[in-house]
């Protein structure tokens, strides 16, 4: 497998071009809803468990809803680069299969994370009975409580996350198993083999999530919850040889 050559950009392959579509016409959408008062990404954005506006298919859905133009801009570039020599490589059931596994997967990662960050504030009942009432209705008119604890505790409990990161750090990570010695190019200039190259920009997400800088909104541990899953669901494919015709 190490040996195969990823055909680079000649065509768009069925399914990395129906999802290029679906996200592209869901920011569409959901910037349009936005420009006449309706924030989309409140209900399609993947919310705690806890928060009254969570439900499961948000696993799901979260996927096909980003933040701004450079957010999709840079997910789609990313799916289109790697995606389309790994759907030519698997076919594109089995590619479809891992792309939605290692989205969901980001998605489970980011719910367990952020569960342990509640660990971390002391939290009273009357605190929870307000982040639980009036907390998501808050976040959606654009506000939040002063209050340190209590502003922190409703962004995780009532903030949603969305894009396609976790599943595009699992397809980078998948390129970088399958294809290892293959060549990028950071900047367009520098190159480096894929395996060092997913290597390092794991290092970069681990390190980025554990120093939690203030005003990061990024989701670094459910990117690496994408590779995470990824890698597990690579190995388990090449031990059971699990085929998809």
């Amino acid at each position: 497998m190490s040996y195969f050559r990823p055909s680079g950009f000649s065509m768009l392959t069925p399914v990395v071009k129906n999802l290029l579509i679906i996200n592209v016409a869901c920011f569409i959408i959901s910037w349009f809803l936005e420009n006449i008062g309706y924030d989309l990404t409140n209900d399609l954005g993947l919310h705690y468990i806890l928060s009254p506006s969570f439900r499961p298919v948000q696993f799901i859905s979260y996927m096909f809803m980003h933040a701004n133009l450079e957010h999709i801009f840079f997910n789609m570039l990313a799916l289109w680069m790697f995606g389309h020599s790994l759907e030519q490589f698997w076919g594109s059931k089995k590619f479809l299969i891992y792309y939605l596994a290692t989205g969901i997967g980001a998605g489970i990662v980011q719910i367990i994370v952020a569960y342990i960050h509640l660990q971390t504030f002391v939290i009273t009942d009357e605190m929870w009975d307000l982040v639980l009432t009036q907390g998501d209705d808050l976040l959606r008119s654009g506000r939040n409580w002063v209050d340190g604890t209590l502003g922190s505790v409703n962004a995780i409990v009532n903030g949603a996350t969305v894009g396609a990161s976790g599943a595009v750090f699992g397809l980078l990570m998948a390129f970088g198993m399958l294809f290892p010695n293959a060549e990028l190019y950071i900047y367009f200039a520098i190159p480096i083999k894929a395996k060092w190259f997913v290597l390092i920009y794991g290092l970069i997400e681990l390190f980025s999530g554990i120093r939690n800088s203030v005003g990061d909104n990024t989701a670094h541990f459910a990117h690496l919850g994408g590779m995470i899953f990824g890698f597990i669901l690579i190995k388990y494919w090449q031990k059971n040889g699990t085929r998809f015709e």
